[in-house]
């Protein structure tokens, strides 16, 4: 019965989901290709430190956060999605020819601040749009759906990388030059065939809301505010992926295959995202939710104790697995409590939290690799884990209409 149920489901799903998770999906290849050599470039060719890393990726992870603030609640304000959506996939196209030019940190660091404005003026109206075209009881699998199409980029792109390393003698420059494209046939699908759906039959002839003023704010529940100390948290203990790379380069893997360990993580992420999801639309989903930390716990426990490398490639498994059991089911949380005309709104105020504690959280993690190394970093996560695994069990439980 529940394989009937999911099957349905998948059947039932609006074509733009479709679109929009192949727009995501050539956007990951292109960006993970860069984003798999990234470390290997910064640490490697370019000579800056792990803890120099781990700035550029906090600091740019956190630019993108704060941008979806702003970028939800103007698509709140004005009603229009995919304008916004164009803006910042538009951005993060024109951005990718800067990574094979630098010759410092500094370009680097531009161009990935760059990306992710793009990246971050992207990201909260695509959420909200996702829900403004789904019904509720298919949410669930609808952001799962989206995830794993986006993650099967992540997956094909540092598989790329590494066949093109390989090809050319590990030429990294040229390899992000390859990068270029499938950015801009992202943005094409996306003009093409993703379509903005008309404003809601419920709102039409009311004046759009102010989603900066203080009451509107006040209109969200207190389980919304609940979410957000839960995705506090969730960001705490889960730091860049880049580091994730350098486990698996430290445990002795050639520089050709750094990018293996994206695609791991990735191939994970992808054929769970959606099964998740879609479960998550017909049993509770604090229950998913907490197994998806219990999961994380087990990774870094291997991340930080293993020894050897399949104690490291099971541990970047498991981190791919939490990933899909839970980022999905987050973003269905921020759906099913937002008002349906402050939606992206929420968005944006859930990414704000993850950005500004992801800098938080990928500047520790660099300390720690600089002064104790993978042990340290990865037990500190592991810690981060349990507790919340424990905040998400008593402050997420509650009766919620999706899990019905």
């Amino acid at each position: 019965m529940t394989e009937l149920k999911l099957q349905r489901n998948w059947k039932t799903l609006p074509s733009s989901i479709w679109a929009l998770g192949f727009v995501s999906l050539f956007m990951d290849v292109s960006s993970e290709m860069i984003h798999g050599l990234l470390p290997v470039f910064l640490v490697g060719t370019l000579g800056v430190s792990a803890a120099t890393l781990g700035w550029i990726e906090g600091v740019a992870e956190s630019t993108a956060s704060i941008a979806k603030l702003f970028s939800g609640a103007l698509s709140d304000r004005f009603g229009k999605r995919k304008p916004l959506m164009l803006l910042g996939y538009g951005l993060a196209a024109v951005t990718k020819p800067l990574f094979p030019l630098a010759g410092s940190a500094g370009t680097v660091f531009a161009a990935r601040f760059i990306d992710r404005i793009g990246k971050g003026i992207r990201g909260a109206p695509r959420d909200a749009y996702v829900a403004d075209i789904t019904a509720p009881e298919e949410r669930g699998a609808a952001y799962g759906l989206r995830q794993s199409l986006d993650t099967a980029g992540a997956f094909a792109g540092p598989l790329l990388a590494i066949a093109l390393m390989l090809l050319w003698k590990d030429d990294l420059r040229r390899v992000m030059w390859v990068a270029v494209i499938p950015a801009f046939i992202a943005l094409a699908i996306l003009f093409v065939w993703v379509r903005e759906p008309p404003r809601p039959a419920g709102m039409v002839g009311k004046p759009f809301v102010d989603p900066l003023a203080l009451s509107s704010w006040r209109r969200f529940p207190v389980s919304f505010w609940k979410l957000l100390v839960v995705v506090a948290l969730f960001t705490l203990m889960r730091f860049s992926e880049a580091f994730l790379v350098l486990r698996w380069q430290h445990a002795g893997l050639d520089v050709a295959y750094a990018p293996l360990a994206l695609v791991i993580m990735s191939a994970v992420y992808m054929l769970s995202a959606w099964p998740a999801g879609a479960i998550s639309d017909r049993l509770p989903r604090l229950g998913v939710l907490v197994v998806g930390c219990l999961v994380m716990v087990t990774a870094d426990l291997l991340l930080a104790l293993g020894d050897g490398r399949i104690a490291v490639l099971t541990g970047i498994g498991l981190w791919g697995l939490h990933m899909g059991l839970t980022e999905g089911l987050l973003a269905a949380y921020v759906a099913d409590d937002a008002p349906d005309d402050l939606r992206g709104s929420a968005f944006g105020a859930m990414n704000l939290v993850r950005g500004l504690l992801l800098l938080v959280a990928s500047v520790a993690a660099g300390a720690l690799w600089t002064h104790g190394g993978p042990r340290e970093t990865f037990l500190a996560g592991a810690a981060m884990a349990i507790i919340t695994a424990l905040a998400a069990a008593v402050l997420l439980r509650r009766p919620h209409a999706a899990s019905a």
